[in-house]
């Protein structure tokens, strides 16, 4: 299904629930063997009662720098987050919260980046989640990346 397909499904099932709250969760992980394999997830979050998912799975070159994968997975949620921010404002829904969720957390090598990609997240305008918060990317997208 294209983005657009996803987002208008995405409203279609926000109409039928006007009196819940949602989130719009994005998040990009990967997983590399020979080549990358990364899965960007949409996430729409009815608050307290569960979620429904999209995803893209996109193959690349082999990156060998886990500061340069983490970066380029930052880069991907951002640039799918601004396409959905912009139909979401086009479609009136401009006040849906929308977070990006990272594959990275304060235990491992990942640590020593978070400051630099939460800050180009948060510097973007969206709502950045670390390790234990990023079940978008640590969990959905991640479940998705396995070849």
């Amino acid at each position: 299904m294209p983005l657009q397909g996803v987002l208008e499904d995405i409203l279609d099932f926000m109409e039928t629930k006007p009196d819940e709250k949602f989130n719009l969760i994005i998040g990009t992980d990967s997983h590399t063997k020979t080549y990358a394999c990364f899965v960007t997830a949409i996430i729409i979050h009815q608050v307290g009662k569960g979620a429904r998912y999209y995803y893209h799975k996109k193959r690349q070159r082999k990156i060998a720098s886990l500061r340069q994968k983490l970066f380029y997975e930052a880069a991907i949620s951002l640039e799918t987050a601004s396409k959905v921010a912009d139909f979401l404002a086009k479609r009136g829904q401009e006040k849906l919260n929308v977070e990006i969720h990272l594959d990275m957390g304060n235990q491992g090598e990942t640590r020593s980046l978070i400051k630099e990609i939460v800050g180009m997240v948060s510097g973007s305008g969206f709502n950045a989640k670390i390790k234990p918060d990023s079940c978008g990317a640590s969990t959905v997208a991640d479940k998705h990346t396995k070849f």
